[in-house]
């Protein structure tokens, strides 16, 4: 499964981000930075089954820059008209919080947010018969957990909860926007939570399950 995974806007540890990625079975990943992805001929952007994005990318939906940086607003909605798959991984669900568009992509309806990291989680499957979870367990893991001052739009299926006083409950989420499937996992703040086999696992799934022809 050929996969772009975006990043941008937000800082990572780069060798243990990729060797996540490279040990995920299934999934053959291009890491890459949001100007190298827009700036991509069309024929190269839709040659990926799926996108995953990993960036921080604040405030409106982004202009067009330098030359060699693409036009990233028209790349990114080219996603969904393909019906290519989204993940949306751990702070991604942050970006550009202006961006009516996006919001449709991630279903909240405002993403202002407050953040807290290094909490003990015991991550609960919400949803049994979905193709990501089906199947999965509930495991445990430290990672960071998010508020969303805004509502879920109800055209998700949550599939992973988390209950903690600090943050909001849905830590996972699927749903579908025009052609393409979306994953939502607000989980994966460092190499520790990447390294959760449960984690692992509902990553792996939720790409292969927004994949084209999946």
């Amino acid at each position: 499964m050929r996969v772009a995974v975006v990043t941008g806007g937000h800082s990572f540890d780069v060798p243990e981000f990729y060797k996540l990625f490279r040990e995920l079975p299934g999934v053959d990943a291009y890491p890459q930075h949001l100007e190298h992805f827009a700036s991509s001929s069309e024929a190269v952007r839709d040659a990926y089954d799926a996108v995953v994005f990993y960036g921080m990318e604040r405030g409106e939906a982004p202009e067009v820059g330098a030359h060699y940086a693409g036009d990233a607003k028209a790349a990114l909605e080219q996603i969904v008209e393909r019906g290519q798959g989204i993940v949306i991984l751990h702070h991604a669900v942050l970006a550009w919080e202006k961006w009516d568009f996006w919001d449709q992509v991630i279903g909240h309806d405002e993403r202002n947010f407050r953040w807290k990291p290094e909490l003990d989680l015991r991550v609960e499957v919400a949803d049994k018969d979905h193709p990501v979870t089906q199947g999965t367990t509930d495991f445990d893991t430290i990672d960071e957990g998010y508020v969303l001052h805004g509502e879920h739009d109800g055209q998700s299926r949550i599939l992973l909860t988390a209950e903690h006083k600090d943050i909001m409950k849905e830590v996972a989420w699927a749903r579908e926007v025009g052609k393409c499937r979306v994953f939502v996992l607000t989980l994966g703040d460092n190499p520790e939570a990447w390294s959760n086999s449960g984690f692992c696992d509902v990553l792996e799934r939720g790409i292969l399950w927004t994949a084209r022809g999946d």
